[in-house]
């Protein structure tokens, strides 16, 4: 399965000169908990960063900095993964264990945001098919008492 298949597609974003208090704003009018950071290029949207509610709480609000003058740019991460529409669920969610991250934003092949991937939508992909997986396993339990009788 592609990522592309699974990814959220409605993408909330800021620019790089978003304040810390916009972003946040956002985040509660959405009810979401980041913002993918990105620039305009050519009527595409290029992701250049993620800011989440935590960076926000440990960035900002823990530090007791202010939210009204910092921005995005100054507190999201430089070190940005992103998975292709293209690339398999499973080696994305490799990617996302070994550099630690919950989200990637899903790219175009022209480098346009397309979506993003949360360990949320693997986890409900995931508890999916345990649930069928569980679903034949009674199934064939079932068939086999009743060949036995």
């Amino acid at each position: 399965m592609q990522v592309g298949e699974i990814c959220t597609r409605e993408v909330v974003c800021a620019s790089i000169e978003t304040t810390i208090s916009a972003a946040a704003k956002l985040m509660r009018q959405y009810h979401i908990g980041d913002v993918i950071v990105t620039r305009d290029e050519d009527g595409r949207r290029i992701p250049l960063g993620i800011v989440t509610d935590r960076d926000i709480v440990l960035g900002v609000v823990a530090p007791e900095l202010s939210s009204s003058t910092l921005t995005v740019g100054d507190i999201m991460g430089s070190d940005l993964i992103t998975a292709a529409e293209s690339e398999d669920v499973f080696d994305a969610m490799q990617r996302m264990r070994n550099k630690g991250v919950r989200r990637i934003p899903i790219v175009q092949d022209d480098g346009d945001l397309a979506g993003i991937l949360s360990i949320d939508d693997i986890i409900e992909i995931l508890a999916e098919e345990m649930n069928q997986l569980a679903r034949l396993i009674s199934r064939e339990q079932m068939h086999e008492r009743e060949t036995r009788r």
